[in-house]
């Protein structure tokens, strides 16, 4: 499926993943294990002045403690950086997305909410923009069943529920209720380092009209030019190999170029 509004010549992104927890930036494996990593507005700016083509920030915890995201994190970020931001984690209204974009962010990442109450997709993008609004799913191998025909189950509240709802059928319908962008996060990818889930990303990138951000198993450049020559996503989210400082955005940049993939250079 040819992407509406998508140059075949765009630029593949970048984008570092900040994982917050109790305001700190965290990092674990398959959503599990999480240990924490560092200061979200110092890394923020670290990743902003070291050539990130955008960030985005999950509160990870507010979905399944049915609170309110940090509003005053969002803010103090959103200061530190002059990229283009997403914003997710507990968001469940559209007075939530609202706060959110207030507080400095451009995009809002709406995951279980919108799976509780597929409304809010429609609402948000009628309210802000579709290009606001990222459907991020989170994501894990099954087995193939009537209801799952695709093997790719939708989880929520950080992975711990199951849904019974397609993955593939899951994108087409948010996209149809106006998501923008989708936001593919590997369950069982997270944090192994092993690679992105190329299959699953590229089912979703040739069943969607819109950018697809692959999420989840970096552990090298060789798999985002993975991700993106093979299954045709827009973006690739870091974290694990740029939080630990194995690669930076730069060395990641320059691999890729000489792969032929086209990226913006860092300053």
């Amino acid at each position: 499926m040819r992407k509406a509004n998508i140059p075949e010549t765009i630029t593949k992104r970048i984008i570092p993943c900040l994982d917050v927890r109790e305001g700190k930036v965290t990092k674990g494996v398959a959503f599990q294990g999480n240990i924490d990593v560092g200061d979200p507005v110092e890394m923020a700016r670290y990743y902003y002045e070291n050539g990130a083509d955008e960030l985005v920030f999950y509160d990870i915890t507010a979905s399944n403690e049915k609170r309110n995201i940090m509003i005053d994190v969002v803010s103090a970020v959103a200061d530190q950086i002059f990229i283009p931001f997403s914003v997710g984690g507990g968001l469940r209204t559209l007075d939530d997305m609202r706060k959110v974009l207030w507080a400095g962010a451009e995009k809002v990442s709406i995951d279980s909410g919108a799976v509780r109450n597929p409304q809010l997709i429609t609402e948000g993008a009628k309210a802000f923009g579709n290009q606001c609004i990222v459907l991020s799913m989170q994501v894990k191998n099954v087995s193939s069943s009537r209801q799952i025909p695709s093997g790719y189950e939708i989880y929520i509240d950080g992975a711990r529920r199951p849904m019974g709802l397609d993955a593939i059928a899951w994108a087409t319908r948010g996209v149809e209720l106006g998501a923008g962008e989708i936001v593919v996060n590997s369950i069982d990818q997270d944090g192994t380092k092993s690679g992105y889930e190329l299959k699953l990303t590229k089912q979703i990138a040739d069943n969607v009209p819109v950018p697809v951000i692959a999420s989840g198993g970096a552990g090298n450049p060789q798999h985002l030019r993975d991700v993106f020559v093979e299954s045709g996503a827009d973006a690739g989210i870091v974290a694990s190999i740029t939080h630990y400082g194995e690669f930076s955005i730069d060395s990641i940049k320059t691999y890729l170029t000489a792969e032929s993939v086209s990226v913006r250079s860092t300053w």
